[in-house]
């Protein structure tokens, strides 16, 4: 299996499918590899689609530290070893924090960043709207949990954004998650990503480079809804490319993909 080998010499697994312009899917804290699988396919019949697993988790040695720098630095590392030329890198809430740091140090390796429903943000931009993550004792008591019962927190966030998911789907993906990411790792990227100030500047210097998809409601509930996701980006990042994807920016895959090919167009 293909392995990077971060500036610390810890090694970081990696794996490419398909051929073609590159596409780089950057992990976010509580997404298995799994949830990717759709849009995986639909990108893998006419782009190079790499993933890989962060310091700590999945196929990655499992050791610290787990901090936002760190983070960049390893997915600067896994971006050389996979050669990749002016990819797209997809990202979710936390690593886009991460992407956007390699993508203004490195352009010749991340041309585009595409964030899905969220960008690189702290949690302090929500206070005062609706959502679950604009409540400091709401948070609060989340990372408590984190702590105290993993299991019991990963329940919780999940069922809220799969309200579909059956019981028993419930807790096998709560299992794969549990096992994929482990407890310490996920504590501290999340504490880390709740204290991260530093990514709005790389974020600003990308321009259009930086894309912002919204569509429902992220996590059910716990981050606010495109009509008011959309003008703190806005504000944030005036220079962004900010576009609502009608069915869901993880549940419909097709239109995800039709962004991205549009940023980085099939090879003829």
């Amino acid at each position: 299996m293909p392995r990077a080998r971060a500036s610390d010499g810890t090694e970081l697994h990696w794996e490419a499918r398909g051929s073609g312009p590159d596409v780089l899917l950057v992990p976010y804290w509580s997404l298995h590899p799994s949830v990717f699988a759709p849009i995986t396919e639909e990108l893998g019949r006419d782009h190079r689609v790499v993933r890989y697993d962060e310091r700590g988790t999945g196929g990655s040695e499992r050791t610290g530290p787990y901090d936002p720098d760190t983070a960049a630095a390893d997915l600067e590392a896994v971006a050389d070893a996979a050669g990749l030329e002016r990819a797209v890198a997809i990202c979710l809430v936390d690593a886009s924090h991460r992407a956007v740091r390699v993508a203004a140090r490195r352009p010749e390796l991340i041309e585009h960043v595409v964030c899905l429903g969220g960008g690189p943000i702290t949690r302090d931009t929500f206070a005062g709207t609706d959502a679950l993550i604009g409540s400091a004792s709401v948070v609060d008591a989340f990372m408590q949990m984190m702590r105290t019962d993993y299991r019991g927190a990963l329940r919780t966030i999940l069922e809220a954004a799969n309200p579909q998911m059956s019981v028993d789907e419930l807790r096998e993906r709560v299992r794969l998650q549990a096992d994929h990411v482990p407890q310490e790792p996920a504590v501290e990227r999340v504490t880390g990503w709740a204290e991260d100030e530093d990514a709005v500047e790389p974020g600003r210097a990308l321009g259009e480079r930086l894309s912002i998809l919204t569509g429902e409601a992220v996590g059910g509930g716990w981050f606010p809804g495109p009509d008011e996701m959309e003008p703190l980006f806005a504000e944030l990042y005036p220079e962004a490319r900010i576009e609502r994807v009608a069915d869901g920016v993880v549940s419909a895959p097709e239109l995800t993909a039709g962004y991205i090919r549009a940023l980085a167009p099939a090879r003829r």
